[in-house]
């Protein structure tokens, strides 16, 4: 989810020697100024985001490389833009349902806290464009992963080294399991 996620991303990417694409850094100027005015973006504000998140993506799955994209995927549908790019959008026709709900090469964590926990550790937060007051509407959107968008739920109660092992023993088996 947020206020641990780019510690943990930082985290592995040294552990792991994987590059980080921070996906707050590709978010366009309109909206880190929205964010900071305390606006919640919109379904329309983050799709820009969303695909160019999913080019990068793509650009290392063209590679074989391996990496870590952090970002806050609140909704099924950003979750999929992200493996599918604009093939995910609602209006790209009857194909759109037939999508794949995840990839044997993506995998998504999911960082999950209880309100008042990610809020006191964003409000201690310094440096940050976003501000704790919009973690309420980040709440009112949240669709949590289901177990087929090939996800790893990790408690953020737990360390950043536990949390690291957990992912690492999940590279592991997903590694290790044979591809369809």
């Amino acid at each position: 989810m947020f206020a641990f996620k780019s510690a943990l991303g930082a985290f592995l990417s040294e552990k792991l020697g994987w590059p980080l694409h921070e996906g707050d850094s590709f978010h366009p100027q309109g909206n880190i100024e929205k964010m900071a005015r305390s606006e919640p973006l919109t379904d329309q504000d983050r799709l820009p985001w969303l695909l160019k998140l999913h080019e990068v993506i793509e650009r290392e799955r063209s590679y074989g490389s391996d990496a870590l994209v952090a970002c806050s995927a609140l909704k099924r549908l950003y979750r999929q833009i992200l493996l599918h790019g604009s093939k995910a959008f609602p209006s790209s026709g009857p194909d759109q349902d037939g999508l794949p709900a995840s990839s044997p090469d993506v995998c998504f964590l999911f960082l999950y806290g209880d309100y008042d926990l990610i809020q006191q550790r964003m409000v201690v937060r310094r440096g940050h464009y976003m501000k704790a007051d919009l973690l309420r509407s980040q709440f009112d959107v949240l669709e949590p992963p289901l177990d087929k968008e090939n996800v790893l739920s990790l408690d953020i109660r737990t360390s950043i080294t536990d949390m690291a092992m957990e992912v690492e023993k999940h590279i592991v088996s997903l590694k290790s399991s044979p591809r369809p």
